[in-house]
């Protein structure tokens, strides 16, 4: 399971900033889309986060979401993950943005400051991009 306990009880609300995360990238290019939330719920699923919490967590997150001035607000303790973690919200994020199978400039924007701040490199990024593209694009 992808939170423990401890992590739960230290990081509070560290899922919903997640999910905000997700929720950002998705309202990025003003088209929040049904087929978007779908991926936030599976990814959230996959994170381990319990069936009867997500629409609770989604609901939050968008609050968040829309009171946050900066990506910051949500990055800061997903930063300190495991890469196996990070790759997966980034999978995520890089599903959400190809779900309509297209990319635009404000996208690949949020994806590269991402990186940065989540400390992923570049050809790793390109990586996880090129993998989602093409499983978007069947």
């Amino acid at each position: 399971m992808f939170f423990k306990k401890e992590e739960e009880v230290k990081n509070g609300n560290f899922k919903v900033k997640i999910c905000a995360l997700l929720i950002h990238a998705a309202k990025i290019d003003e088209h929040y889309t049904d087929k978007e939330e779908e991926i936030i719920k599976k990814t959230l699923d996959e994170l381990g986060v319990e069936n009867e919490n997500i629409s609770k967590i989604i609901k939050e997150a968008k609050i968040i979401e829309e009171n946050a001035n900066q990506i910051l607000d949500f990055t800061k303790e997903v930063k300190n993950l495991p890469n196996t973690y990070k790759i997966k919200i980034v999978e995520s994020l890089w599903s959400i943005i190809y779900s309509n199978k297209e990319a635009d400039i404000y996208e690949t924007n949020l994806m590269r400051r991402l990186a940065g701040l989540l400390y992923i490199d570049n050809k790793t990024m390109g990586d996880i991009k090129e993998r989602v593209r093409n499983l978007n694009s069947k």
